[in-house]
Parts: C-alpha cells; structure tokens; sequence
C-alpha cells in the first residue's frame, strides 16, 4: 500500500536563498539548518500571529495535526541554530514538495 499524496500546502511569500545567522561569521563557515517554507508560515501563523493550530490549518490547506507537525520540526530547529550558532537557512521545499 502506498502513502497518500500530500497536500499542496499554502505559504506566501518567497524565503529561497535567504538565511538567518549570526554576525561576523561568513555563511560557509557555519552548520547549515534548512528550513523550509512550510515551517516558516506555520511559525508565522502560530507563534507571530498568534492563531491556533486549527486556525492556521485552515489557512494553509491542512489538518491540524499537520501543523502540529510542522510546527513540532520548525521550533527544533529554530532552538538547534540559536543555540549553536548555527545558520537557517530558507529552502524552497523538502524532497520536491510544494
């Protein structure tokens, strides 16, 4: 039996080719943390503007448990690159996933 397609998922706004690193640190010199698109509307929706996971659901296309997913990845990795001294960096789409 084979997974079920994923759902196109809303997100506005273009993030390709940006990062989010410390300063006097050259870009190539630090561990490089993706994150994608997704997690940045859903941190966004959640944390910016203060919805609830079902209200951003609803926003972007998807189940609530998605976001809570999505959502679940972003802030480790937000937490992995403040902590560390790590860069994020804004990636289009995980695998070809839109």
């Amino acid at each position: 039996m084979s997974p079920r397609p994923k759902k196109k998922r809303v997100c506005k706004g273009k993030f390709c080719g940006r990062a989010f690193k410390p300063t006097g640190i050259s870009i190539p010199e630090l561990k490089h943390i993706p994150l994608y698109r997704d997690e940045l509307e859903v941190i966004k929706l959640c944390d910016y503007e203060g919805l609830f996971q079902e209200q951003a659901g609803e926003r972007m296309g998807v189940s609530r448990g998605t976001v809570q997913r999505i959502l679940t990845s972003a802030r480790r990795k937000i937490a992995e690159a403040l902590t560390t001294g790590a860069a994020l960096v804004f990636e289009e789409d995980e695998h070809g996933r839109e």
